[in-house]
């Protein structure tokens, strides 16, 4: 397999995970089998577990690369950056709507990685900044039909999320190992996480035995193969995606998560779906060409 091809397969599994993943969120969420605070502790757990795992038979494979190493590549500023998505992706779920949902998060973190590109001195070619927007306006058109007014609550959350995913996605672009820098990312939320679980009990008396057992098992296979796995996998792609693009391929997961509706749920395929999609897509070309002539 040629390096290039190798990069748009990673590609397409970390964004077929990112939608695997939003599908799990709503089904456990909106479904009212789980609360918000337990996903996200069976979520993050299990993801720092699977990744903790992988990273032992890595090290076993390899006997010059030592667990201290792992634990290395990964940062605190990082494990807060994907605490704060986790938990603000999941309480602003239960209050708002799919699509102001989607909005809001992945306006989020177009803005996030664009500022982060500008203050790091790169410079957006005219046809980077026209892709992005064409991009950003066919996404808008897909979720338009589902637009309702959003909770404030639930709007400083998703929008604290996006941007945390944002800063996650740009800390990425420096990683070398991109397994063990997940996997230390992952591994360090958990004393955030059990800090933050004791806060929610005073406020909200919140159990560990909170959730049906169908709820804790779609947190576990998001947070095990869906975000620890596939948080690996884009972290690989990271270095050689440029902030624009990493931006706007992330677009790219909402028409994903509406064609697997079509696909496995026997949902209509619809003018204004294949609109949408052929204007992300587009926008996503305009981008890359950008970058190509850039170079």
């Amino acid at each position: 397999m040629t390096a290039s091809l190798r990069l748009y397969v990673l590609i397409a599994l970390s964004l077929l995970a990112f939608a695997a993943n939003s599908i799990l969120c709503r089904l456990a969420l909106d479904g009212g089998l789980i609360d918000p605070a337990n996903f996200t502790m069976w979520r993050l757990v299990s993801g720092a577990i699977t990744l903790a795992l992988l990273c032992v038979l890595q090290s076993m494979k390899q006997n010059s690369i030592s667990l201290k190493k792992v634990w290395l590549e990964g940062s605190w500023l990082s494990a807060f950056s994907l605490f704060i998505y986790a938990i603000g992706f999941s309480y602003a779920y239960v209050t708002l709507e799919t699509g102001i949902g989607a909005l809001i998060l992945f306006g989020a973190v177009q803005l996030t990685l664009i500022l982060m590109a500008v203050w790091a001195g790169q410079k957006l070619k005219s046809l980077e900044w026209i892709g992005l927007i064409v991009a950003f306006a066919s996404f808008v058109y897909l979720v338009f039909p589902t637009l309702s007014s959003p909770s404030l609550i639930g709007f400083i959350l998703m929008t604290f999320a996006g941007i945390a995913w944002g800063l996650y996605t740009w800390r990425g672009k420096i990683s070398s190992l991109p397994l063990f820098a997940t996997a230390s990312n992952f591994i360090r939320t958990v004393p955030i996480l059990i800090i933050a679980l004791i806060c929610i009990g005073f406020l909200e008396g919140y159990s560990l035995t909170t959730g049906s057992s169908e709820g804790i098992i779609f947190a576990i296979v998001s947070g095990a193969l869906m975000s620890g796995v596939g948080y690996a996998l884009w972290y690989a792609v990271l270095p050689s995606l440029s902030a624009s693009l990493a931006a706007v391929l992330q677009l790219l997961v909402p028409i994903i998560a509406t064609i697997g509706g079509v696909i496995f749920a026997s949902e209509a395929v619809t003018l204004h779906l294949i609109i949408a999609t052929a204007g992300v897509l587009g926008g996503v070309l305009l981008v890359i060409l950008g970058k190509k002539k850039k170079a």
